[in-house]
């Protein structure tokens, strides 16, 4: 019996028991970006370091922040082991469209398999896999012991861009001294087969507001003879790109850096149906940059995407008017070394160069931009994971990146020099941020005894 096995053994026995706590942590309606929830939030944040506090003997602080608080805890117990960081977040997306879900969403319902629930992928199951690992380690006869000093540092305002991590990642340096940083936040590619993550797109955006005349007015005695700010709008946005779906703003590829032979033929080897992706997401055809297959479009490639347009009457019926203003919502995705000001400084300077005769443009920047971040192919931690994830599901696992955009992993790799290693058991087809978002339950179990070696490996 290997040392490991005791700790694989009780986190087994466990299983229902924290199925049930994770049931008991999702129907708490954290949901950060409203007001209304703020006791929500609170409540979470206490549940995490309450959890945290009988996982064993860590020394649990919650430290406030000018938005919510930061659940913080350590154990430093393994003299010459590497140091993890651990990064999570309590807080959830809100729940509506509320009459798409086929059961209420804060009561945490199994059905075939999988947990319903806000907030249970993303990223509450997760988050809890690393602290009831760490208490099946501390459960051994006597009182146990990790195989590497654990930091953990969970926050309450990811879903809302983490607009206070960065500022307190850099007033807490010291305390927060690690030698990597795990992420229980992220999502493996498929549910399929086991992934690791090794890099996430950066991001930033603006919104912009096209004026023609200063007020609304009658389409059949002034059509025609001013602008329409939503015709000047659709040729503007229509601006940003070349027919073949190369962005067409001035510099905007200036700064990105391609991928070598070695891993274009790394993401080509990707068991990867393309037709079945289509078939997935209810689209007819692939379409965006030239010269890149779709994978390398998703993770390495930068690109911009109009999120939202409106303006004008849309109410029933018609009103025959020429609306005084137009909008927009843009944002970009980046890759390295592109930076989020000066993405946006090129996107602004392209759309007034490009603004239609007769309209004026006011752009308003996101100011909540977040660059891209990326861990060595060839780091010790990338191959610590591969080896426990080989442990636990019998195969290699794929070496995937992620289009999307964590925050925190970029803020660790600027002001700590600190690596980010996603080891989250979500996947992407689990409806996070969508209605009846779910958490496969086999997902918690193996996710358990991963965590598991990978604390093992890396203490050796």
């Amino acid at each position: 019996m290997t040392a490991l096995a005791p700790v694989l053994a009780r986190l087994e026995q466990g299983h229902d028991r924290i199925l049930a706590e994770l049931v008991e942590f999702a129907a708490i309606p954290s949901v950060s970006t409203d007001p209304a929830h703020a006791a929500d939030v609170h409540a979470a944040a206490a549940w995490v370091a309450a959890k945290l506090s009988a996982a064993g003997p860590f020394t649990v602080r919650t430290i406030q922040t000018p938005g919510a608080s930061v659940v913080y805890a350590e154990w430093l117990g393994a003299p010459g082991a590497p140091t993890a960081l651990i990064y999570g977040h309590y807080d959830v997306q809100p729940e509506d469209p509320v009459e798409q879900w086929h059961s209420p969403p804060f009561r945490p319902t199994l059905r075939e398999g999988r947990l319903y629930a806000r907030g249970v992928s993303d990223d509450k199951g997760p988050l809890l896999i690393p602290i009831k690992v760490a208490e099946a380690f501390f459960g051994e006869p006597g009182g146990g012991r990790l195989p590497i000093n654990v930091k953990f540092l969970i926050e309450g305002e990811e879903e809302i861009g983490s607009r206070h991590l960065e500022a307190f990642i850099a007033q807490h340096k010291d305390m927060l001294t690690a030698d990597v940083v795990l992420s229980a936040d992220g999502a493996m590619w498929r549910s399929d087969e086991p992934s690791v993550t090794i890099s996430n797109r950066g991001l930033a955006g603006l919104e912009i507001t096209l004026t023609g005349a200063a007020k609304d007015l009658h389409s059949g005695r002034h059509g025609g003879s001013v602008a329409n700010p939503l015709h000047a709008l659709a040729r503007l946005i229509a601006s940003l790109h070349q027919p073949d779906g190369r962005v067409a703003v001035a510099g905007f590829y200036d700064r990105v850096r391609e991928l070598s032979r070695a891993e274009r033929a790394e993401i080509a080897g990707l068991p990867f149906d393309e037709a079945a992706y289509l078939a997935q997401v209810g689209a007819a055809a692939a379409v965006g940059e030239p010269g890149y297959s779709t994978l390398e479009r998703q993770w390495t490639r930068p690109t911009i995407e109009v999120n939202g347009m409106w303006g004008g009457y849309q109410g029933p019926g018609t009103k025959t008017i020429v609306p005084s203003e137009a909008h927009a919502k843009i944002t970009c995705r980046l890759v390295p070394d592109q930076e989020p000001d000066e993405v946006v400084a090129l996107v602004a300077a392209h759309l007034e160069r490009h603004v239609p005769p007769g309209a004026r443009l006011v752009m308003h920047p996101d100011g909540h931009g977040a660059r891209p971040a990326h861990i060595a192919r060839d780091h010790e931690v990338v191959r610590a994971a591969e080896a426990a994830l080989e442990k636990v599901y019998g195969v290699a696992p794929l070496i995937v990146r992620m289009g999307g955009t964590v925050p925190m992993a970029e803020y660790f790799q600027r002001l700590m020099g600190l690596s980010t290693l996603y080891f989250s058991f979500s996947t992407g087809d689990e409806d996070f941020h969508a209605p009846n978002e779910f958490f496969r339950v086999h997902r918690l179990h193996e996710g358990l005894a991963a965590w598991a070696h990978l604390w093992e490996i890396l203490g050796r």
